[in-house]
Order: structure tokens, then C-alpha cells, then sequence
């Protein structure tokens, strides 16, 4: 069993598809629910992950809207 915490995994993978190009800036992210779904975990998990990912500048969140990966050339 791995020691890497289940948030640091999700947000891995998606870091990486992000670098790789399979999501591009403005993609939107599955909804949380989608992803505790695909990943068996739970919504704080995914909070996390996504705490993680908007902390780093690869998403960025808009009420109501979803969560969208965010253009690197961005100045916001």
C-alpha cells in the first residue's frame, strides 16, 4: 500500500494531464462528485485535491460554474 496520501495521488494525475496537454486551459474538471466516483473517495479528498491544484495555479474555481484549468499565460 502506498504512503502517498489519496489527495496527493488525484492531484498528481491531474497535474499531469495537465502537463501532458489532455487538458487544456479552459477545460473543466469533472464535477467533485465525478470524481469521488472514479476515485472512491470522499468530497473532502477532493477539496483538498483542488486546494492543492488552485494553489499551484493549474485551476481555478467559478461559483456554480465548476473548476477549469487555468491558461498559464494568465495574469490573474
Amino acid at each position: 500500500m502506498s504512503a502517498t496520501p489519496f489527495y496527493q495521488r488525484i492531484a498528481n494525475e491531474i497535474r499531469e494531464r495537465i502537463r501532458s496537454g489532455e487538458l487544456q486551459p479552459g477545460d473543466k474538471l469533472p464535477s467533485t462528485s465525478e470524481l469521488c466516483a472514479q476515485h472512491g473517495v470522499s468530497t473532502q479528498v477532493i477539496r483538498s485535491v483542488m486546494l492543492t491544484l488552485r494553489a499551484e495555479g493549474l485551476v481555478e474555481g467559478h461559483q456554480g460554474r465548476g473548476v477549469y484549468v487555468r491558461d498559464p499565460q494568465s495574469t490573474e
